[in-house]
């Protein structure tokens, strides 16, 4: 389970109940070994790489991947003046990384000596994740952010009846949806083309990623009589091997349109 996550066990704002308060959680800061070789890549040149990661799990935050400090090419660093504080972990100084004629201002930080109650920061450095060009897990590419070992992706085929309404229009229609559980996301019914409109369908130029499923290859808006919503639907014609199932399918946001599964609301 995900201790740190917004919606998880632990996060600012569970879905389920505890028979107890669980106590404050803007504290809770979970920092453990990961064992991915992770890279980071800025104007073609490799920054950090190493097999020794560490994973800083923070209440309402993302993790975030740490190098140890031999895993980082130091003549590739300037050190700069800034400084932050986290009443949590303590001062972080900053390093900018210059490769070429390209600069990523203040991409790099550490705590050299991180408070008491503090994780064990000291050793390992941490970068701006879009300050960098692109990261990996071993060779594979990631995005957005590192993958949390404790976020779940199944995609299961059903035969619950589905339909999607924009207004009073019927949008789409099917009885072989695959359904998409994510944790703590609403679920996703990801729909054949064939059991759309795709008449009532406008391509969209926006694009997103997701370091669970990958890169969208296609959003839709709706155009149904005087009903418009903008970016409503989308898919991955090549998502990443855990959402494999959904390839070719579009899904809608029922925080847009009204899903219904088996004449319920979803």
């Amino acid at each position: 389970m995900s201790m740190m996550i917004g919606h998880g066990p632990f996060g600012r704002d569970p879905w389920g109940r505890f028979n107890f308060e669980p106590g404050a959680p803007e504290a809770v800061l979970y920092f453990e070994d990961s064992p991915r070789r992770v890279r980071v890549v800025f104007n073609g040149e490799t920054v950090a790489e190493s097999a020794r990661m560490r994973l800083l799990h923070e209440t309402g935050r993302q993790p975030v991947y740490y190098f140890p400090v031999d895993a980082v090419r130091s003549e590739l660093l300037e050190p700069t003046d800034h400084r932050t504080r986290c009443p949590h972990k303590g001062e972080a100084s900053y390093a900018s990384i210059r490769v070429g004629d390209r600069v990523a201002r203040n991409a790099m930080w550490r705590y050299s000596d991180p408070i008491e109650g503090a994780p064990p920061l000291d050793g390992y450095v941490a970068f701006q994740w879009n300050g960098m060009d692109a990261w990996y897990e071993e060779d594979e590419e990631i995005f957005v952010h590192p993958r949390d070992p404790y976020h779940r992706v199944d995609v299961l085929a059903s035969s619950r009846h589905v339909r999607v309404l924009a207004g009073d229009t019927l949008i789409a229609e099917t009885r072989r949806p695959a359904l998409l559980f994510e944790t703590s996301l609403p679920v996703r019914c990801y729909i054949p083309r064939e059991d759309i409109r795709m008449e009532l369908l406008e391509p969209s130029p926006t694009r997103t990623r997701c370091p669970y499923k990958g890169q969208t290859t296609g959003y839709w808006h709706v155009r149904a009589g005087d009903t418009e919503v903008e970016d409503a639907a989308w898919c991955y014609d090549e998502p990443l091997p855990a959402a494999g199932p959904v390839a070719g399918r579009i899904a809608f946001y029922s925080e847009k349109v009204r899903i219904e599964v088996d004449g319920r609301a979803l």
